[in-house]
């Protein structure tokens, strides 16, 4: 009896030691506990996400995929998966499952070695959270005091939610509605048993069960997964069994679908993020809406890649992308060199297997084989030169050999044409001219395996005659009109090259037209007359003229070449230009970026309204305010000739298309043909297309604004514009009509034959003109003795 007494006094000192024990250790582990109340709040890494105006997705950035749900988002099929295979009694414990921390205990005492058991879905909630994965029992005790503060601080429901967006499940999926769009290319609710019993599967070891990366193990996992379900009850035996035989995915899926393709403004965005948060911009969860149009963007794609690809044709095949050869003999190894060649601009790589007189066949990514006659060919001249090609072929194999690694283009029609990846580059932009907003952008022919060089924001081409509009703008504001008439005749600067030597411009066609308006003169872009105008306006007063619009004139010299383009800018500074004449004489900053929101979608930045000022300081920094730079009745004027270049000059082709009356626009040419633009508007729209070579060279003969660059413009338009309206082109008030003599500019007597409608500005008329309709038409202002002094 005594003895036992002694035992039980032991027993009971040894458990009040045990328990001050575990209280004296509580309270120090407590003291250095983290706040989990912090939970209730927490901030996911998640990634930066771009969109278009309409909110669909154009890119998104960051190592971390992750789309943070709440719990009432998650189906209850997921839950139950990763209950079966997690922690099966999650919903009853209190944080800590004491029979799975014996069984661990007594592993370590059987094997002498740590094992994986005893965490519950609480613990890794509070080690994915708050700790590190180092396994030491001091962490372990941490662990486990933590997930005992969690249960006592957080639903269930919390618990959970934190922990299906916070788990890691491989290939860069952190949370369950990230990994069921990489895995399965589904939302959460559209998910199977088998879908969601993988997803389960993945958490003890997301590499080598990974079901793209190692199928078998995957399938095992999945299998115990499964029984746990159907264990519990979660499932029934008919969908145990339906799960059991469903395949596993045998590929990826892109973290996030893509529904607008526009991947150098996803660029251009991050640029701005990363230059303004750092690299935190990648983990904030921000969502940039960006004021791409998603049905434009597509157009101006479309047309950019349709137009590069008909010049590239002009000028012949210049020959098979590689040779492949030596594969045509395995089979195996070829299909899969084949399938890791990427789609270029979305012409798809294929390999020639045969070839005979009247067809080829080709070997297509997947396995799929196709023919091609001589009608896909026939194009393919040799290319010889810019400016030369070989005759056209008469048969396939003229063209075509075994083993050519080739590039087909898919037509509208359903037809395949043989395509190659263009050389040459170029660009579109197109902007709403009353705000500035970048409506369009496609800064090459392929971001992701062409070029990363945006051809909008970065390349700094000359303009040619792309220029000219605000040329004759600052001739107009100077007392000029359309109608006055300027001689197209050899000019000869005196040391305009260098010092001792000349410099002779000479028009595109090396042809002179005698007097002529200054209307016809920019219609058919005519360099002699821009050159006269610019020295008689003095080349100083039209660089300061054309910096109100805009222009990078900082680094530009006050020169006569001037007059013809010859200082470099960007597509995007010069749609931005145009745009003033669209929208009645104000400067208008582009700008692509409207709203930028954090992870609560809660505005960090947004873009203010534009406010067309007529009253506000050109300089004024304030993104919402466009000054007034020139009259409205100059911009009409100008707007007025530029559809006469359209009509009847060298952008006459978009008339031909379009067959509107309200569009208009500029064709530039640079020296040689290096450099072809076409600049132009219609209703709702200004943009800009560019066509050229990188390294400069020159594009071939005939290669032209009009020829090169104006298709990609009307191709946009066509699909873009809306329908024409018959309402009149109104004049503002100070604007007139009058006859005229074509000949002379001088205004005709009424009931007079043979005169051409002009209008003019009657606001710079002289000062006693007291009525409008009465005012004299300001015909000669500049003084003609200047003109004539001058040549």
């Amino acid at each position: 009896m005594k003895l036992i007494k002694i035992v039980l006094y032991l027993f009971g000192f040894l458990l009040i030691f045990a328990v001050g024990g575990l209280g004296v250790v509580y309270q120090i582990y407590n003291s250095q506990l983290p706040n989990v109340t912090d939970l209730s709040t927490v901030q996911y890494q998640i990634p930066m996400r771009v969109y278009d105006a309409d909110d669909g997705l154009i890119a998104e950035f960051g190592e971390k995929r992750r789309f943070p749900v709440t719990y009432a988002e998650l189906p209850k099929l997921v839950v139950d998966a990763f209950v079966s295979a997690e922690d099966d009694g999650f919903f009853t414990h209190g944080g800590v499952d004491l029979q799975s921390l014996f069984r661990a205990a007594y592993e370590l005492v059987k094997t002498g070695h740590k094992g994986q058991g005893g965490s519950t879905i609480t613990m890794q909630v509070a080690r994915n959270f708050f700790l590190g994965r180092e396994k030491t029992y001091s962490r372990k005790l941490m662990e486990i005091l933590l997930a005992i503060k969690i249960e006592h601080t957080l639903s269930k429901e919390q618990i959970m939610t934190l922990y299906l967006n916070k788990i890691f499940l491989g290939n860069r999926a952190y949370g369950v509605k990230a990994a069921a769009q990489v895995y399965f290319g589904k939302s959460l609710d559209q998910l199977t048993v088998a879908e969601a019993a993988m997803l389960a599967s993945l958490p003890k070891a997301p590499s080598s069960v990974n079901p793209v990366a190692n199928p078998d193990r995957a399938l095992a996992r999945r299998a115990y997964v499964l029984g746990r379900m159907l264990a519990l009850g979660y499932i029934d035996q008919a969908q145990y069994d339906q799960a059991m035989q469903a395949t596993l995915p045998g590929h990826l899926f892109a973290s996030a679908v893509i529904q607008t393709h526009a991947p150098f403004v996803a660029e251009m965005v991050r640029q701005q993020m990363v230059a303004k948060y750092g690299d935190n911009a990648y983990e904030m969860g921000l969502s940039v809406h960006t004021t791409i149009d998603p049905k434009a963007q597509q157009v101006a794609r479309a047309a950019l890649r349709t137009e590069l690809l008909a010049y590239d044709r002009r000028h012949g095949y210049r020959g098979a992308e590689d040779h492949w050869g030596k594969w045509l003999g395995d089979p195996a190894a070829l299909q899969a060199k084949l399938d890791d060649t990427p789609v270029v601009g979305g012409l798809v790589p294929a390999v020639v297997l045969s070839a005979d007189a009247k067809s080829a066949t080709v070997l297509l990514p997947g396995g799929a084989k196709q023919q091609l006659t001589l009608d896909a060919v026939s194009w393919a001249c040799k290319y010889e030169s810019v400016n030369r090609c070989g005759p056209h072929p008469k048969t396939v194999d003229a063209v075509l050999a075994p083993g050519d690694l080739i590039r087909l283009q898919s037509l509208p029609d359903n037809k395949t044409l043989l395509a190659e990846i263009p050389a040459v580059s170029g660009a579109f932009v197109a902007l709403d001219p009353q705000s500035g907003a970048i409506r369009a952008l496609v800064g090459g022919f392929d971001f992701a395996h062409d070029s990363k060089f945006n051809h909008v924001t970065q390349a700094e081409r000359q303009p040619g005659s792309g220029f000219k509009p605000f040329l004759y703008s600052a001739a107009l504001d100077h007392g000029f009109t359309l109608a006055t008439q300027i001689n197209d005749s050899p000019v000869v600067i005196k040391n305009g090259v260098r010092q001792g030597v000349d410099w002779r411009p000479q028009n595109y066609e090396k042809k002179f037209g005698g007097m002529m308006s200054l209307r016809m003169a920019l219609v058919h872009s005519v360099n002699l007359v821009s050159i006269r105008l610019i020295e008689a306006l003095g080349p100083e007063n039209v660089l300061k003229y054309a910096s109100r619009f805009g222009l990078p004139t900082k680094n530009w010299q006050p020169t006569l070449s001037m007059a013809l383009g010859s200082y470099t800018l960007t597509p995007l500074e010069l749609v931005g230009g145009y745009a003033t004449f669209v929208n009645g004489g104000y400067r208008v900053t582009p700008y692509l970026i409207a709203q930028v929101d954090d992870a609560n979608h809660v505005p960090l930045e947004t873009h203010p309204s534009v406010n067309l000022c007529d009253d506000c300081p050109l300089d004024s920094p304030d993104p919402s305010i466009a000054p007034r730079i020139i009259s409205p009745q100059n911009a009409f004027l100008m707007r007025s000739a530029m559809r006469d270049v359209v009509r009847m000059g060298t952008g006459a082709r978009a008339y031909r298309e379009l067959k509107r009356d309200d569009i208009g626009g500029k064709t530039g040419t640079t020296n040689e043909q290096r450099d072809a633009w076409f600049n132009g508007f219609g209703p709702g729209w200004v943009a800009t297309a560019w066509v050229g070579f990188d390294d400069n060279t020159p594009l071939g003969h005939r290669e032209v604004g009009g020829t090169a660059a104006l298709p990609i413009w009307v191709d946009f338009m066509r699909a873009m514009l809306p329908p024409p309206t018959k309402a009149p082109h109104v004049p503002p008030p100070g604007v007139v009509e009058a006859m005229i003599d074509p000949t002379t500019g001088e205004r005709l007597p009424p009931g007079s034959s043979g005169g051409v409608r002009e209008y003019f500005d009657v606001t710079k008329a002289p000062a006693d003109a007291s009525e409008m309709n009465s005012a004299p038409i300001p015909t000669q202002q500049v003084p003609q003795h200047l003109l004539n002094d001058l040549f």
